[in-house]
């Protein structure tokens, strides 16, 4: 369970869009038509913080995980014509504690000049790198991707782009995204879970779009220990954007979940979450962010 909190630190960024108003008819709701408009050489830099704690009872033995993570990372704009638009993705400052059990906390900031501990050593490897080169339209709809290392992965989403509606909403309306993730069974086989992420405008406001995202399972969950995977890659928090500019301007994601029985009738598993994604207007290089100690409560 440690491995898997560590693996979900890497969190990946989200660039968003801008949305503009279409003309409506007199009584009708008045519609937003959301699209990507990136520029050349636009650099967007992001504060990321992740706070896990997870709980799990096996045969009478209780152990608690927790990671705290805050990162600094960027989207380098490469490339924009007609069709897409072309962009770097950089995490290249990360400060990160972890405690499993009783034992000591270990903690670890890039920026120290210190040799990073082995349980973030695959972490280490990936400051300052590239660590994907990814081609979108205008709808957010990958056209093409090349990953120069780490993880595909990213906190609750399953891709770093959001894929958005065709067609022009109003304030109240829904559209949907699907998505697969991969599980493991008791016997070791492979079995995706289907899921939607069901995006909702919410008001506009003051120049700022506020998106409600909540994550729906499709695929029918009979064992324990797979809904004990999923649960951790669901989404439900509040999404917004600077209607003009053309990017996010914040994201809160949180998890509050438990399973029962995901090893064993007896056992025991919460997972308690939330990842807050911050637009900042300098380089990390000119902020200062120490990491303290971080418990969610009870």
């Amino acid at each position: 369970m440690a491995r898997l909190l560590v693996f979900l630190t890497i969190v990946a960024l989200f660039v968003s869009f801008p949305v503009a108003k279409v003309g409506a008819a007199d009584g009708e709701p008045e519609k937003y038509t959301l699209r990507y408009a990136l520029d050349h050489g636009q650099r967007l830099n992001y504060e990321v913080t992740h706070v896990a704690k997870t709980k799990t009872r096996i045969q009478g033995q209780e152990e608690v995980s927790q990671v705290h993570t805050v990162s600094q990372r960027y989207w380098d704009v490469k490339d924009v014509n007609e069709k897409d638009m072309t962009f770097d993705h950089v995490v290249d400052a990360v400060e990160m504690t972890q405690q499993q059990g009783d034992q000591e906390e270990i903690r670890w900031s890039s920026t120290s000049g210190d040799d990073a501990p082995v349980q973030f050593s695959k972490v280490a490897e990936q400051i300052g790198k590239t660590l994907s080169t990814i081609s979108v339209n205008a709808r957010g709809q990958e056209t093409a991707r090349e990953d120069h290392g780490g993880s595909r992965a990213s906190l609750g989403m399953g891709s770093l782009t959001l894929a958005l509606p065709e067609n022009p909403i109003a304030i109240g309306e829904s559209w949907s995204i699907p998505r697969e993730i991969k599980t493991r069974t008791d016997d070791g086989l492979v079995k995706p879970i289907k899921i939607r992420e069901l995006y909702t405008l919410e008001k506009v406001k003051s120049g700022v779009a506020t998106l409600s995202i909540r994550s729906e399972p499709l695929t029918p969950i009979k064992e324990e220990s797979v809904r004990a995977q999923v649960v951790q890659q669901l989404s439900n928090g509040t999404i917004k954007f600077d209607l003009d500019a053309g990017h996010m301007i914040s994201k809160e994601l949180n998890w509050d979940e438990t399973v029962v029985g995901f090893q064993g009738p007896n056992s025991l598993m919460e997972y308690r979450a939330r990842m807050n994604e911050e637009l900042v207007d300098v380089p990390h290089t000119a902020r200062h962010n120490p990491l303290g100690k971080s418990v969610l409560s009870e």
